[in-house]
This record gives structure tokens, C-alpha cells and sequence, in this order.
């Protein structure tokens, strides 16, 4: 009787109402887009206006692990100095700024 359930039969042997199938399904959509889609996005659109607003002089820590500050921008390019060391890394590898310089 479980299976037939599951299978959308109900127990007297005919078949389950496609109304209330069309909601369960329609519950599962929305249970999935606030649980998983929705805070997502969220982060995606709070990373672009972080890596955006960076600018000269900002202490940064990039996906890698690398901490430095920007010495320059160029487009999707950022010019890192790290130590005695200057790397230039990808503006959308930037995971946090750290303070502002």
C-alpha cells in the first residue's frame, strides 16, 4: 500500500487526485528555491558589490588564501603587493576585504 502510494495510486485501486500531485510538486519547487536558489543568489549578488567597491589601498584576502593590499585595478585585474612580493589576481578571486588601508 506504501508503494502504491508512492507509485500515485491511491488504495482503492484508482489514481491520485493531479491536483493534489500538482501542489506536492509545487511545494517541493518552493521548499528548493528558499532553501537552496534563493540564498544562493543572495551571496552571489553581496560578493559582485563587494569585489566592485574595492579600490586602491584596500587590504584583501583572495580565494587562494593570498593577503595583500591593492597597489592597482585594472578591469577584471587586481595588483596585489603581498610582503616584498606584487602578484596580480583576478578581481572576482577577491573573497574578503579585510580593512581599509
Amino acid at each position: 500500500m506504501l508503494n502504491a502510494n508512492l507509485m500515485g495510486a491511491s488504495p482503492d485501486g484508482g489514481t491520485a487526485n493531479p491536483a493534489a500531485t500538482l501542489m506536492m510538486m509545487m511545494g517541493f519547487i518552493a521548499i528548493f528555491y528558499f532553501l537552496f536558489f534563493r540564498p544562493q543568489r543572495k551571496q552571489q549578488q553581496q560578493h559582485q558589490a563587494l569585489i566592485k567597491g574595492v579600490e586602491k589601498g584596500d587590504e584583501v584576502t583572495t580565494v587562494g588564501g593570498v593577503i595583500g593590499t591593492i597597489v592597482h585595478l585594472t578591469g577584471d585585474r587586481i595588483t596585489l603587493k603581498s610582503g616584498e612580493t606584487r602578484i596580480e589576481v583576478e578581481r572576482s578571486k577577491i573573497m574578503k576585504v579585510n580593512s581599509n588601508g
